[in-house]
């Protein structure tokens, strides 16, 4: 059945510059949008309960390592760093961190700012004295760190294999905008998400009660208040598994039937079973990442893994110019 709206699309809030990047990412000959944007108020919070699944093993396998070789990592590391963290949600990695390496500034970074902004008031009053500087940005097309953050040991701080929603070459583009920011004496403590098995990763990313389904499809929602879209939720389901050959996994929104969608001037057909490709998640060997590392001008310092090699935390510093 062919689905059209007869009504018009509500008025669009997003900037023009994310509203041509939408478009042009809708309009590609395989629709796509970027992760950046499943990351609204809600989006953000449909995450945090995503953590808390079984079968999404990152989050415990991730913080099993920072709870056995977080002293090790302090040590390493050592203490009152500027500890920049990127894509910071909740902030709760990072503070657990505190105790152990002790930052003269705390600086998340996150694109949905008043869940940052929620989420720092909490933690001020926690810490409070620790100097925090919540930045409300969208990083992953790089940026320049302002004057308040400061220029003495920074250490970027990019948990939970978020690393992987880059292709392994716009990684090290990424990686070498963190190097530009870091100073000659700064570093990066990063997590990643290491190849297994499918079935591993299949559940982990389409979980039994529909919670990452729920994440994927309020993406919609987030895309209709952005560029003022007519997408109906019900006319899509969402779709994810492991590709070998690229070693990620694939998160898309396909259409449960054919649909006319509408947005600031613009409209597509899409046909029953067609997709928009929504996310990426690269996995990585302990050796294909240290390499990425290098090319990006990071020299690895440290890698610590789980009992079953499944994920890898990096301590890697800057290499000096």
């Amino acid at each position: 059945m062919h689905t059209t709206r007869t009504e018009l699309p509500a008025r669009a809030h997003g900037s023009a510059a994310v509203i041509a990047e939408i478009s042009a990412g809708l309009l590609a000959n395989e629709a796509h949008t970027s992760p950046k944007f499943l990351y609204d108020s809600l989006g953000s919070r449909l995450f945090e309960a995503i953590c808390e699944l079984p079968e999404y093993y990152p989050t415990r396998t991730e913080a099993a390592i920072f709870d056995v070789h977080g002293a090790a990592m302090a040590h390493d590391i050592g203490t009152g760093v500027s500890l920049i963290d990127l894509g910071a949600g909740n902030c709760a990695k990072a503070a657990g961190l505190f105790p152990l390496l002790q930052p003269a500034q705390y600086v998340p970074v996150d694109i949905s700012r008043d869940f940052l902004t929620e989420s720092v008031t909490r933690l001020q009053q926690r810490f409070p004295h620790i100097e925090m500087t919540p930045l409300g940005l969208d990083f992953s097309g790089g940026f320049a760190l302002p004057d308040s953050v400061r220029a003495k040991r920074r250490l970027f701080f990019y948990p939970g294999s978020s690393i992987g929603n880059f292709s392994p070459e716009q990684a090290i583009a990424f990686l070498r905008g963190l190097r530009a920011n870091a100073g000659d004496d700064g570093g990066l403590l990063i997590g990643v998400d290491l190849v297994k098995d499918s079935a591993v990763l299949d559940a982990a990313y389409d979980d039994a009660i529909g919670v990452t389904a729920a994440f994927n499809l309020n993406m919609l929602r987030h895309v209709n208040h952005l560029v003022g879209a007519d997408f109906n939720v019900r006319d899509w389901q969402h779709h994810a598994f492991f590709n070998p050959h690229a070693k990620r996994i694939e998160m898309h929104l396909e259409a449960r039937s054919a649909v006319t969608v509408r947005w600031s001037g613009h409209e597509r057909h899409f046909a029953s079973g067609e997709r928009i490709h929504t996310e990426d998640s690269y996995k990585y060997t302990r050796q294909s990442f240290v390499s990425l590392l290098e090319q990006a001008g990071f020299a690895t310092n440290r890698v610590w893994t789980d009992e079953n090699n499944w994920f890898a935390v990096i301590h890697a510093r800057v290499i000096p110019d």
